[in-house]
């Protein structure tokens, strides 16, 4: 009587084994993977069940140009829809940036951070590796920002690539580029304007190369990112963060 009421599909009780359990859905699995394979994330910002979203910016920030596939990138025409979607949904309450990004396209990286920046939901980032170059923007942009001890940030003057007339013209165009970065940075950061581009330009440090290369709490003592912790503490402080505006 027992195992005819264990094996009987009409019970409710007992599990149908030919129907599929939720975790084990095709449908759930083949979108899971392709939005891995697509977007490097399990799941996107509009199926997410969890309120604190995860965003990952890792390899090269992939912009106008497309990059070999030997190159580990982001690419930011993927980037700026999911912050837009998670500014529209509202069962996410904060945004998670991991950062370990080696830089990349300038405009591209302005653009991703300005999106992150004007978000109205907390936003937290933590520098794990690297944030080098364009990532510096990227870390600062949001509200609030953390490094890991052993990660390490490069602050240098914006490189071109490809050909170059040489006219003043060029020049002043990069100049320009280049006070776009840092006035991003110094609105962002609690670093002055003339602290950083002291970093930017100093000589010395960098093999064949001018700038700045910041570990872990140094980012902190130069007042370029807000504290020095590693994943906890940030949800921990995105917690904070969302429960100080649901108060509000």
């Amino acid at each position: 009587m027992k195992n005819q009421e264990e094996n009987n599909p009409t019970n409710p009780n007992t599990v149908n084994p030919q129907s599929p359990m939720p975790g084990n859905d095709p449908d759930l699995q083949r979108s899971s993977l392709n939005s891995l394979k697509q977007m490097g994330q399990n799941n996107l910002a509009s199926s997410v069940e969890n309120d604190i979203h995860t965003l990952t910016i890792v390899g090269q920030i992939e912009g106008h140009i497309v990059l070999p596939p030997k190159n580990k990138t982001t690419k930011y025409e993927h980037i700026i829809p999911q912050l837009i979607a998670v500014e529209e949904n509202p069962k996410i309450k904060g945004l998670l940036i991991l950062l370990n990004t080696v830089g990349g396209d300038i405009e591209a990286g302005l653009a991703i951070s300005e999106m992150i920046s004007s978000m109205s939901k907390p936003t937290v980032s933590i520098v794990l590796g690297g944030g080098h170059s364009i990532g510096v923007p990227i870390a600062v942009s949001t509200t609030h920002s953390l490094i890991v001890p052993t990660a390490s940030m490069t602050i240098h003057p914006i490189r071109l690539t490809g050909d170059i007339i040489g006219v003043p013209q060029t020049f002043e165009y990069l100049d320009k580029m280049q006070d776009r970065v840092i006035s991003f940075v110094t609105q962002h950061a609690k670093i002055t304007e003339e602290h950083f581009r002291e970093l930017m330009f100093k000589t010395g440090t960098l093999v064949r190369d001018v700038g700045s290369v910041l570990i872990g709490k140094e980012a902190v003592d130069n007042y370029l990112i807000d504290e020095v912790a590693g994943l906890n503490p940030a949800l921990k402080r995105l917690r904070y963060l969302i429960d100080e505006g649901a108060a509000d």
